[in-house]
């Protein structure tokens, strides 16, 4: 009965998006696209961003007005055709034909919902203090 309740609680357990918004500091430092990256603090107000373990950043929530939606781009397939209709000169009836001229399309689909944004800028000396500050109160 017991592990029954907590399967259950598990299964409703819904997951959160959080874009993580760096236009703040994009003009300050360069960012390499590969660089690894830690992200720790999540449940705090101020999570920190370390990005190639020598540049730190601190966030902050902000609440989106009305929802804003994730997409993702893939590459479609490419549009077929099909020739029909009689012709003498038609030798591919019921035969699909790809264009060789066609551009390759891009195909959009919703990935999520986002209720917050975590914006980043860079972490200062005194927010290095209150940070520690913070997570010592925590503990």
């Amino acid at each position: 009965m017991e592990a029954d309740l907590m399967h259950n609680v598990h299964a409703e357990e819904e997951e959160e998006y959080v874009l993580l918004d760096l236009d703040a500091v994009s003009g300050q430092v360069d960012i390499p696209p590969d660089a690894p990256y830690v992200l720790f603090g999540l449940d705090t107000l101020n999570p920190i961003l370390i990005i190639d373990d020598k540049l730190k950043l601190i966030g902050e929530y902000e609440e989106t007005i009305g929802t804003c939606l994730v997409f993702t781009e893939e590459e479609a397939p490419p549009l077929l055709h099909e020739e029909t209709g009689p012709s003498e000169a038609n030798l591919f009836t019921g035969k699909y034909i790809i264009d060789p001229n066609q551009a390759p399309s891009k195909q959009v689909k919703p990935v999520a919902r986002l209720h917050k944004t975590l914006k980043f800028r860079l972490l200062s000396d005194d927010d290095k203090d209150a940070s520690v500050e913070a997570n010592t109160q925590k503990s």
